[in-house]
């Protein structure tokens, strides 16, 4: 940000493609300076935005504009700021409001060898998460001018020494029966794979789903600076918090947009498959979305990302996630149900199911059937199998899967390329010839060929052996080839 005060009738002009939040930056600018008792030149003021040919968003300019006004007409020391970054919204009050976007803004300054950086100071725990510099938290336009005059220093940021308290999650304790889901979905967790819950009404389905991020394995400090910075720039973080700590959960109804999924617009914004990056995106009721919403899903199931282009530039969001869908059997949702009657026709069920694509399901490596629990299972005194004990060995497998694959850009199973499956999942050859009658009997095709390879080497990943045996095929087989003669 640049600014330049010359002679001439009093003008106020911001360049460097503005969008409209930053053009009208000028009104609060003026109305903060004046309300801070602080002078407001009366002159011919020019604003440079740098680099001109980059379009400027948001209201994150403001505080450096004001500043920037103040060095220029001498009322802040002009080397006051050498090595310093600022940003901030102002209101027409002089305070200093949150912004989005910090923490990746802090991360940028760092690298350029700022030695300290302003910040509003909702934004202050965000931004010391970087480290390296120290973090100056703002709260008024007047107090940041003292500070700079050296009247009164703000001190820096030093964060909050208070342990964070622990996140009372779903365990998987309170779900009675379906071990054939859970067991799925341990898998799922193991592997990093996607999953399909099928099954009536009532039966669990998004009980389960909402308890994956719970044996997920433990974020790394890279894997939360990574998921912050995404929710930093979509605002979508707490006042006043700092690093993420838990792997995201998204659950978006289905009447969202297909950029509301993925992201994009006119100016591209991040979308939900973008903010569970890293966790779990969860599709309750997967046929009511608009089967076009599903279909831009393929790109980020498949590469891990969403690439949005524009005229003149492109922009990627990292979309690392697990999918979890839920759906009915049928439009009533009781084809399956053996204790009420399915009120549906054939055409019917047929244009259910059509709403979703075969590529979109062939990206789906478990395709997992939820039937209705046995009475007798929901009065039983015994509780199942507890979350810890469940993340316990999904946590051995991913150290499994980690030493397997170190020196790649491979995080699990899921995400291994062709070659790294045909290197590292090899078959004998009883397994082989199971997984050739399968594919010849149910028409796989090649890309469900490779993920049945990835599922049974996560079973056996969580089994704790070496190589894939005809156990983990079979299994791995039986996600992919659900009976569906039922519906």
């Amino acid at each position: 940000m640049e600014a330049d005060l010359a002679g001439g009738l009093p003008y106020f002009s911001v360049v460097g493609l503005p969008d409209a939040a930053v053009k009208e930056s000028k009104d609060r600018v003026r109305a903060a300076v004046q309300n801070s008792d602080l002078d407001f030149p009366s002159r011919r003021i020019t604003v440079n935005l740098a680099p001109a040919n980059v379009r400027k968003e948001g209201p994150s300019f403001d505080l450096p504009i004001a500043l920037g006004i103040l060095t220029a007409s001498r009322q802040i020391p002009p080397g006051a700021l050498e090595g310093v970054a600022v940003l901030g919204e102002l209101s027409l009050a002089g305070r200093v409001n949150p912004v989005r976007g910090v923490l990746p803004a802090a991360i940028a300054c760092r690298q350029a060898g700022f030695k300290a950086m302003i910040v509003p100071r909702g934004n202050a725990a965000e931004a010391a998460v970087v480290g390296g510099m120290d973090i100056i938290p703002a709260g008024t336009l007047l107090e940041i001018v003292e500070h700079l005059l050296d009247r009164a220093r703000i001190p820096a940021y030093r964060g909050d020494r208070k342990r964070a308290a622990a996140r009372e999650a779903p365990d998987f304790a309170e779900v009675r029966g379906q071990e054939h889901a859970k067991r799925a979905l341990e898998i799922a967790a193991a592997g990093g794979h996607n999953a399909l819950l099928i099954g009536p009404p009532g039966t669990g389905k998004s009980m389960l789903a909402r308890r994956l991020p719970g044996i997920l394995p433990q974020l790394t400090r890279e894997e939360a600076l990574e998921i912050t910075r995404i929710h930093s720039v979509a605002g979508a973080l707490p006042a006043g918090g700092g690093i993420v700590r838990y792997r995201p959960f998204r659950a978006p109804h289905h009447t969202i947009s297909d950029i509301g999924l993925v992201g994009g617009g006119s100016s591209p914004r991040v979308g939900e498959v973008s903010l569970a990056h890293l966790g779990v995106l969860f599709l309750d009721e997967l046929p009511e979305f608009k089967r076009h919403v599903l279909e831009v899903l393929r790109q980020p199931l498949e590469d891990g990302k969403v690439t949005i282009v524009r005229a003149g530039y492109s922009v990627e969001y990292p979309a690392a996630i697990s999918l979890v869908a839920a759906m009915n059997p049928c439009p009533c949702g009781n084809l399956t149900n053996p204790r009420k009657a399915c009120r549906c026709t054939a055409q019917e069920i047929k244009v259910y199911h059509a709403r979703i694509s075969g590529p979109l399901l062939d990206r789906i490596d478990l395709h997992v059937s939820v039937p209705s629990v046995p009475f007798g299972e929901l009065t039983r005194g015994k509780d199942g199998e507890p979350t810890k004990t469940i993340a316990a060995r999904v946590e051995e497998a991913r150290k499994r899967q980690e030493k397997r694959l170190k020196g790649t850009k491979t995080r699990s199973n899921a995400g291994m390329t062709p070659p790294q499956v045909r290197r590292l999942c090899v078959l004998n050859a009883e397994s082989q010839s199971l997984l050739e009658s399968a594919i010849e009997q149910f028409g796989l095709s090649a890309r469900a060929y490779d993920r049945v390879l990835k599922v049974a080497r996560t079973a056996a990943d969580l089994e704790g052996a070496e190589g894939i045996g005809t156990l983990h095929v079979a299994e791995a087989l039986q996600y992919r080839v659900l009976d569906r003669s039922g519906w």
